[in-house]
């Protein structure tokens, strides 16, 4: 079974090449294509998962060497794969939930002229991240990681006719390229300290480093997930890339790319078990960014964008997680899997709505529509529990075991925590219950669609005519379908997996586990976190449920202003790092005129100026010539008649 890892990839990658290569005769059925290889790619991970349920837990980790791709004298990079229970997990889950994500944008899509390509680029960008995942070695996840990027640049810029996704999707790969950098240098690092990248070596030789490498190392790795994972300070992107179409965003925020930076957070815990001061940066990383992003989709209007602060509040969670070693690096993963189910679903039922709408993202002009689309109400309100975490349901196992690993820290530094992770609980509730009652809830205010020609659809070749009320319907079997799938996910995947500690006893062998010892009880975190949940609907439902939802947004507060502009991260962004940019450049120009280029023109001139002052000794007249030389005897004769008196 371990020579069918390289299918996992090969079959994405393969769909990527045909559908990208493969000219306009594949227009008809590129989709299918696309979403076929999709689907072998997940049978193949299922029949490799069923293999390894079958070994021992100690006996699991799969290896498939291909060949050797830089094979130079002290240096050795192998394109080669590595299985084990944590990439089996993302493995499952970017495949599963990336197949879903390809049939519903077999109807969401259907109408854009350019769906094949959109399929081919879903198959790239899959191809990617299970690249990343099933790395051997830091450079090979390296080359996952960058085309990653890429994917996610040409997905998040698929609809380039707006000028608002080109511009969101070079935002994108810029702000990533700053983390980019850090992945790069920490690669190096290590290869410094190590002598290798392979993770095998440098996970077996950590503890021999010393502390100060190991958190430079950490610091790097640290950066290249805040890239990735839009965490404080490089979160600037995520709400942007809402540009691109609804497929897009559930699989950038549910499987794939912002899961990337967690994932390598946990791969490399040997590093970061020796950098405990390492390990504290992430967690503050984690708590700012888990209540900064929920502050931030308290105030969206744009239903995608509320979700994008939510999947910023969540993937807050899951680095914080991950910051408190091995206490928490299970709980990470298992809130990932689970926010998989539910933030995929919850942006896939977004995408039905606006299929029904007009594609209006303002839910502002939405209005009492669980009554038009039952199904994506249903669905939709599943996932909305889910994240909530209403007893039951996925998100309260997950999010439960990262509060109590947080209270588990110990000391003033768990009280901190634990209560960051409560209140962000708490205005999880508020924003999610905010999204519901302004959807599904409440009276119609619905708007007519507007001029074509003045705004362009969002989904090239809609009808929709200036002047004419949306007309409200469920969406096609090809997207309730997955939303319903996911939907089980939601309700079902946290008991599966906390009965009988199931996704601790998997993960165990790979990640590490320590049983932590909170100041209070297991019991007294879960009511302590429901108590929270159950205010955060209650203010929601008393500001948006029984008061009716003005069309127009009022000015609000300071804060909502501010949170409104995502708290003036791209103001802050602009000032320090855009401003600060051209001054330093002018800074710079000024040194290089000022200070390079006059030394290096004062030096010209003055040898210039010596040289044409040396020049009029040399002017071809014989008496002058004459006088220098009797001149120069003079002298002589002068000189020595002096020493010879002295």
């Amino acid at each position: 079974m371990d020579n069918l890892i390289a299918l996992l990839v090969a079959a994405p990658l393969l769909g990527a090449v045909v559908l990208l290569c493969g000219g306009r005769r594949l227009d008809k059925t590129g989709h299918w294509l696309g979403t076929l290889l999709a689907a072998v790619s997940f049978g193949v991970g299922a029949a490799l998962f069923a293999d390894m349920l079958g070994r021992p837990a100690d006996e699991r980790t799969m290896r498939q060497f291909l060949y050797s791709w830089i094979p130079v004298e002290g240096f050795q990079a192998d394109v080669a794969f590595r299985l084990d229970q944590l990439s089996m997990t993302f493995v499952l889950l970017i495949t599963g939930v990336g197949t879903l994500i390809h049939v519903y944008s077999i109807g969401y899509m259907e109408h854009d002229e350019r769906r094949r390509r959109f399929f081919g680029y879903l198959n790239l960008f899959l191809a990617a991240m299970l690249l990343l995942v099933l790395a051997d070695n830091y450079l090979l996840l390296y080359v996952g990681w960058e085309g990653v990027g890429l994917a996610s640049y040409l997905l998040i810029g698929f609809w380039q006719h707006k000028p608002s996704a080109a511009t969101a999707a070079k935002k994108a790969f810029l702000v990533n390229r700053v983390g980019d950098m850090g992945l790069s240098i920490a690669i190096m690092l290590m290869f410094t300290t190590f002598g290798t990248f392979a993770f095998g070596p440098v996970f077996g030789s950590a503890d021999k480093a010393s502390e100060g490498m190991l958190t430079a190392i950490g610091l790097m790795l640290l950066l290249a997930a805040c890239g990735k994972s839009a965490q404080v300070p490089l979160q600037s992107w995520l709400g942007d890339a809402m540009e691109g179409p609804t497929p897009v965003s559930a699989l950038i925020h549910a499987a794939t790319m912002v899961t990337a930076g967690v994932y390598l957070i946990v791969r490399s815990a040997a590093v970061f078990n020796g950098a405990p001061d390492a390990q504290l940066v992430v967690t503050i990383v984690g708590a700012v960014t888990l209540l900064f992003g929920a502050i931030v989709g308290c105030a969206k209007d744009d239903i995608k964008k509320a979700l994008a602060g939510s999947t910023m509040s969540q993937i807050g969670y899951m680095i914080l997680a991950a910051g408190l070693g091995p206490v928490g690096y299970v709980f990470a993963i298992m809130h990932l899997v689970t926010h998989g189910f539910f933030k995929a679903g919850l942006f896939l039922g977004a995408g039905s709505v606006m299929h029904g709408m007009n594609d209006e993202v303002d839910m502002r002009k939405y209005g009492g529509l669980r009554r038009y689309m039952p199904i994506t109400f249903v669905t939709f309100g599943l996932g909305y529990l889910a994240i909530i975490g209403f007893p039951g349901l996925s998100g309260f196992f997950s999010k439960d075991k990262i509060i109590e690993a947080a209270f588990a820290k110990g000391g003033t530094e768990g009280w901190i925590l634990g209560s960051v992770a409560l209140l962000g609980a708490a205005i999880t509730a508020f924003y999610m219950t905010r999204v519901m009652l302004m959807t599904f809830f409440g009276e119609k205010r619905w708007q007519p669609a507007p001029d074509a020609d003045a705004v362009p659809s969002v989904e090239p070749g809609a009808e929709h005519h200036a002047g004419e009320l949306p007309h409200p319907h469920e969406s096609p079997k090809s997207m309730t379908l997955p939303m319903i799938l996911l939907a089980f996910g939601s309700v079902f995947a946290g008991a599966f997996f906390v009965i009988g500690d199931r996704f601790l006893n998997w993960l165990e062998p790979v990640t590490g586990y320590e049983h932590g010892h909170p100041p209070v009880s297991a019991l007294t975190v879960t009511i302590a976190t429901t108590a929270c949940v159950v205010i955060g609907v209650a203010i929601a439902w008393a500001m948006y449920g029984r008061r009716p939802v003005p069309v127009t947004a009022p000015r609000g507060s300071l804060l909502t202003r501010a949170a409104r502009r995502d708290l003036l991260q791209d103001d802050f962004n602009h000032v320090v790092l855009v401003r600060g940019g051209e001054h330093l450049t002018r800074s710079l120009v000024y040194v290089d005129h000022s200070l390079v280029d006059g030394v290096v023109n004062g030096t010209a001139a003055s040898v210039g100026g010596l040289s044409g002052r040396l020049r009029k000794l040399q002017n071809g007249y014989a008496r002058s010539y004459a006088v220098s030389m009797f001149g120069g005897t003079a002298i002589l004769i002068a000189a020595t008649l002096l020493m010879r008196a002295v």
